[in-house]
């Protein structure tokens, strides 16, 4: 059974910084492509930042570029995502997400991340002073 597990969330004050972890179980992360999505209260999910399979292509959003990083050890089954000098405007709930693009079409580019196919359940990130 595939399944995402998100850690790491917690409350900062702005300008800090935070880690999160993705451990993937029932499945080698080797083979998949995983993403870090985020939800604001009365907003929509967005992307934030995923990397393929082969580690050779990174999205950003373009709100979270030079300050977040996204990262993989394939080894231990994690993805990570590296959150530096938060703003107020990061506050939400994070989901890891991953698909295998031998079965269904994900995309990820330096312009784009889409086609996801098993989520976690979420961590929240609360950023206030």
């Amino acid at each position: 059974q595939v399944q995402l597990v998100e850690s790491g969330g917690g409350s900062v004050q702005p300008g800090g910084s935070l880690r999160l972890s993705c451990v993937a179980s029932g499945f080698s992360s080797d083979y998949y492509a995983i993403g870090w999505f985020r939800q604001a209260p009365g907003k929509a999910r967005e992307g934030v930042s995923c990397i393929s399979k082969s580690r050779e292509m990174t999205y950003y959003s373009d709100s979270v570029k030079g300050r977040f990083t996204i990262s993989r050890d394939n080894a231990k089954n994690t993805v990570y995502l590296q959150m530096n000098s938060l703003k107020p405007e990061d506050t939400a709930v994070y989901y890891c997400a991953a698909a295998n693009p031998e079965h269904t079409k994900v995309v990820v580019t330096t312009m784009s991340c889409y086609g996801m196919q098993y989520w976690g359940k979420g961590t929240l990130v609360t950023v206030s002073s």
